[in-house]
């Protein structure tokens, strides 16, 4: 069976600023794809990259070598966001959620709110 495309939507937020949302799976066949993207925005002066899961159903240890990449190709930070439980469980147990910065979800964040 074929891997589902990955789509990429770029938002140029301004400020050295920019968003990658990301829909469909991040594996071996796509993830080169998502860090072309991001090597392209930094050699437009883009530094800060922040990246939108919400849309991504599979990420392997492909899409996972992917951040630390683009992480360490960067002179300005990246942030993961909109994690489901799958990425979110692979990123805290291979220690890539504290390497990338990633937010806790927001059911934490609220607890500190309320707290």
């Amino acid at each position: 069976m074929p891997a589902q495309l990955l789509t990429i939507e770029v938002s140029r937020l301004g400020a050295g600023r920019a968003r990658l949302r990301l829909t469909g799976e991040l594996d071996f066949d796509t993830a080169p794809e998502l860090i072309a993207t991001a090597a392209e925005l930094r050699l437009d002066g883009y530094q800060e990259l922040l990246i939108d899961l919400g849309g991504v159903g599979l990420c392997d240890s492909s899409g996972l070598s992917a951040f630390v990449v683009i992480h360490r190709a960067g002179t300005g930070p990246i942030q993961l966001t909109g994690m489901n439980p799958q990425v979110q469980q692979l990123l805290d147990r291979t220690g890539l959620g504290e390497l990338l910065a990633v937010p806790r979800p927001a059911a934490t964040d609220d607890a500190r709110e309320a707290g």
